[in-house]
């Protein structure tokens, strides 16, 4: 097995951020993986600018409280069938797919 790396961009207040590691966790906990590091950073280059809006336009009339852009990158050991498998898992819990309109939870882009 070989580190692999998850990277998100995220537009999240720490509820958020709470949420979206248990997804992780639990996509990385079903598979023969295992978390070996992480971090979580401010954007500060307004590269995620985009998720605020998005968050504006998918919840009008509702404030962004303390929602701030960030970098999530999660280090994983695993292979690389595995990886794409956690990857997969992650991004269709972020925003489930359905037949109608859905609003995510929690703005995201992957990197």
């Amino acid at each position: 097995m070989r580190a692999r790396r998850l990277r998100l961009g995220l537009y999240a207040d720490e509820q958020g951020l709470t949420w979206v590691r248990g997804l992780v966790e639990e996509a990385v906990g079903s598979r023969k993986a295992r978390i070996i590091g992480g971090t979580v950073a401010v954007a500060e280059d307004g590269g995620l600018d985009f998720l605020a809006e998005q968050w504006a336009v998918e919840h009008p009339g509702r404030g962004s409280g303390s929602r701030q852009q960030v970098n999530m990158d999660v280090s994983l050991e695993c292979s690389l069938r595995t990886w794409r498998a956690i990857r997969k898992a992650v991004l269709t819990a972020l925003c489930p797919e359905g037949s109608g309109p859905h609003i995510c939870r929690v703005p995201w882009t992957v990197g």
